[in-house]
């Protein structure tokens, strides 16, 4: 896996406090499942400019980029005129989003015991959700039928969860599935007592150096409840190679006068 995978977050809700983000822990869950990682997140308000800025940045990263919300038909929502923008093309009524849209509604109008009517303005005005970026393909919403979309491999869903998550992990299985390497990343790590990261970095240089496929970690803290001031430090990355670096790590501090706590294995 040499390609990154991003996640933008869009709603003034988020950055307001108003909701908690929940989309980014459940993204980083279903990548891992599928042995992927998050590479990156960006979080942006409901401002038209800033988001076009990042959609315009995935777009032209050639990373996989997901973005939840903004793409509803309210004035607050952007971000479909934003990812038309960024590509420079103009917004289309997507035919199938559309024909997923009118059945919504009348599954709706059933529901609710009245008669369906399309020309309704209100019925009109819910079609501006399935108007997408010319050329986008739809990502189907098994919650209620309105469609997110995707662009090349940027992919838009709704910022409800119940609605996102599985739109997110259709995409992952329908468009990646050549990508999942469960199991090919593994890491190892160990509480490390009266040691400084400074005293330590030579060290974390020469594994990263002598072990291709490999990162080092230093997690420090100075009031954890159970292990007080102390520094995680571990290897991750290629698990074929994972145990023979953290035997040098393991080695290595062996050499400073350094308390070794409990090692971990994730």
């Amino acid at each position: 896996m040499n390609r990154n995978i991003g996640l933008i977050i869009v709603g003034d809700e988020i950055l307001s406090g108003k909701r908690v983000d929940k989309h980014m822990p459940k993204v980083i869950e279903l990548l891992a499942a599928r042995g992927l990682e998050l590479g990156w997140a960006e979080y942006v308000g409901d401002v038209p400019l800033r988001i076009s800025a990042a959609l315009g940045r995935a777009f032209a990263s050639g990373d996989i980029v997901f973005s939840t919300g903004g793409i509803g038909a309210t004035p607050d929502d952007h971000t479909r005129q934003c990812a038309a923008a960024a590509l420079g093309v103009p917004l289309a009524l997507h035919p199938e989003a559309e024909a997923l849209i009118r059945e919504r509604m009348q599954d709706t109008a059933r529901e609710q015991g009245t008669v369906y009517e399309p020309d309704r303005p209100d019925n009109v005005h819910r079609l501006n959700m399935g108007v997408f970026p010319l050329g986008a393909r739809i990502i189907p919403n098994g919650y209620n039928k309105i469609p997110g979309f995707s662009v090349g491999d940027v992919h838009f869903v709704p910022g409800f969860p119940v609605m996102a998550w599985p739109m997110i992990e259709w995409v992952l299985d329908g468009r990646y599935a050549g990508l999942f390497a469960p199991g090919s990343a593994a890491e190892k790590s160990v509480i490390v007592y009266g040691a400084m990261e400074a005293t330590l970095t030579p060290l974390m240089e020469a594994i990263e150096r002598d072990h291709q496929g490999i990162k080092v970690f230093s997690l420090p803290s100075v009031d954890h409840p159970q292990h007080g001031r102390h520094i995680e430090l571990g290897v991750k990355g290629d698990a074929r190679h994972v145990d023979a670096a953290y035997a040098q790590l393991i080695a290595g501090l062996h050499g400073f006068e350094a308390k070794l706590g409990p090692e971990m294995v994730r």
